[in-house]
């Protein structure tokens, strides 16, 4: 463990309690562990390894002459930013767009109701820490950018952020349903006057603190009736993070469509050719024995369209195109990307290429399911003559208080055994706390009960061998019994350890809601109200970029 000051109001710092291989988790995908330990076995996959700083060198330079309008974007950026009144950090380094030299380490994440999961906040840290890390090894002006995915339609995936009550019980705050909602993307979607009643409900379940107050001031001034939704989001990471020189971008702006409308004319002319690239790399994957993250309809299009009807897929179908019910001759499609990009928007699959056009992206800090989708594009990138970044995943964590931290030392818990919803780890907590005389004597008694089954087979079975049966089955009388006895000496000892009982159940609360992994569960907005709006300076200065660990902190 280690402390070090952290630029704040407050005089806490963030501490690493614990560093854990992620090998140790059952949840972790095999390609995020071996990403991260074992590179050489998946490095066909990739465009370089993040470890090697020959790879960060050549990728600079890739991308530093990559085809791309440095002044347009600067531009497109720079008044998204002024728009929504992002602090003056963000808009120096967004004008920095404007440089050839300049390149960028992204990040995003969907447009989550209060700021979505903590692992957004993750990422968004990860982003800036590398970005200042490359600037000094590599000498070249980095930007941090945060790509929010504003055109995506699944509503219940961001209407919903879960938090934790005084009582560290999970507790869901959800918006009501808003116009267009579930067919129409994100960003066009406008605030009702329902925001103010999620607001109230957020504030009455938040355990008040000293930050609860500027915690929701933030929240109004961002989240109001008439607001888009994604400039919510947008305004309330800037909020956090832009002074720490993060870059926030908001994707569906119409302006930097055209920047990337070569980009949907190509896929709609490329017959396919998408689909069995990433089919082709996803083969690959099964090969080495990943599981692929992505297999598209042979018929499928990497774009979706945007009319009045919503955001509708797009398939091939004898040589022209269906949008809905709808046919579209091929010329006319493609020649509607050209004049009309607006209307197209990428999916999974495209939406990386889209953003690495725009931006100079040297590096992508991902997700475990990003990490997976982009293996599978590499082919893809070279198809639209788009530069692939490298990957680098971002930092996972765990935050705790001091109460569970005192505890986890105390019993030496491993964070892993509070994963399990059952009291299999409590049980044998409380064993371990029984005195040594205890389990001695019931190891004995078992001992002794099978020096007695031994000893009475030999007198009884040469009188009569059918008895042999029975004294078997006296003996595992016995040992049942025993075993009842020892449930009854460890549940009478959870009885007497009621404070033991207590500490575990509330730490297991903290680390894994309703069984789930904290940092995709709770949302940003609990740990803000909890530590204050300069949690993520502290992160900065003290989490580790070992992106083969996970880690337990204090802040």
């Amino acid at each position: 463990m280690f402390f070090v000051p952290a630029h704040s109001e407050t005089s806490l710092a963030t501490a690493v309690r614990a560093a854990i291989d992620l090998r140790r988790f059952p949840w972790i995908r095999p390609l995020v562990a071996e990403y991260a330990t074992n590179f050489e076995r998946v490095s066909q996959l990739f465009s370089g390894n993040p470890a090697n700083p020959a790879d960060w060198a050549s990728t600079i330079a890739r991308v530093q002459h990559a085809r791309r309008d440095p002044a347009a974007i600067e531009r497109i950026v720079s008044a998204q930013l002024e728009r929504r009144g992002a602090p003056p950090e963000a808009r120096a380094n967004a004008s920095l767009l404007a440089d050839p030299r300049t390149v960028a380490i992204v990040t995003g994440q969907q447009a989550g109701l209060f700021g979505g999961p903590l692992y957004t906040l993750l990422k968004a840290v990860t982003a800036i820490q590398l970005a200042r890390q490359v600037q000094r090894d590599h000498g070249t002006p980095t930007i941090p950018v945060f790509w929010v995915d504003a055109e995506d339609h699944d509503w219940e995936e961001v209407r919903s952020p879960t938090v934790l009550d005084g009582n560290l019980a999970t507790r869901v705050v959800t918006l009501g349903d808003l116009d267009g909602a579930g067919s129409q993307p994100v960003a066009s979607l406008v605030l009702d006057d329902g925001i103010n009643d999620a607001l109230g409900e957020l504030e009455d379940l938040l355990a008040p603190t000293e930050f609860t107050a500027e915690t929701m001031a933030l929240l109004r001034q961002q989240y109001k009736p008439g607001a888009r939704f994604t400039a919510g989001f947008a305004g309330l990471i800037d909020a956090l993070l832009g002074r720490l020189g993060l870059v926030v971008f908001e994707a569906d702006d119409r302006a930097a469509k055209p920047l990337v409308a070569d980009l949907f004319a190509h896929e709609l002319s490329a017959r396919g050719r998408t689909t069995r690239l990433t089919l082709e790399a996803g083969d690959r994957m099964a090969k080495l024995g990943h599981t692929p993250q992505v297999q598209p309809d042979e018929e499928s299009v990497a774009l979706f369209y945007l009319d009045a009807e919503g955001r509708r897929a797009i398939k091939r179908t004898n040589g022209d195109f269906l949008i809905g019910e709808t046919a579209r001759p091929a010329d006319a499609l493609v020649g509607d990307a050209r004049s009309h990009p607006e209307r197209f928007s990428p999916n999974v699959v495209l939406r990386p290429l889209v953003q690495d056009r725009l931006f100079p992206t040297i590096c992508y800090v991902a997700g475990p399911s990003e990490l997976a989708y982009q293996a599978q594009l590499g082919g893809v990138y070279r198809e639209f003559g788009v530069e692939p970044p490298l990957l680098y995943s971002r930092s996972t964590a765990t935050l705790i208080d001091s109460a569970s931290a005192k505890f986890l030392d105390r019993y030496r818990v491993p964070l892993e055994a509070l994963h399990a919803r059952d009291e299999s780890a409590l049980n044998k907590l409380l064993e371990d706390q029984l005195p040594p005389t205890v389990e001695r004597a019931i190891e004995e008694t078992e001992a002794g009960v099978d020096e007695y089954a031994r000893r009475l087979k030999a007198v009884v079975i040469p009188i009569d061998p059918t008895l042999s049966g029975t004294v078997e089955t006296t003996v595992e009388r016995m040992r049942e019994t025993l075993k009842s006895l020892h449930a009854k000496i460890i549940h009478a000892a959870k009885r007497k350890d009621d404070t033991l009982r207590r500490q575990f159940t509330r730490t297991r609360a903290l680390t894994f809601p309703d069984g789930h992994q904290q940092e995709r569960v709770l949302s940003i907005v609990y740990f803000v109200n909890r530590y204050g709006p300069y949690l993520a300076d502290r992160l900065i200065d003290t989490l580790p970029m070992d992106t083969g660990k996970h880690y337990v902190l204090t802040p």
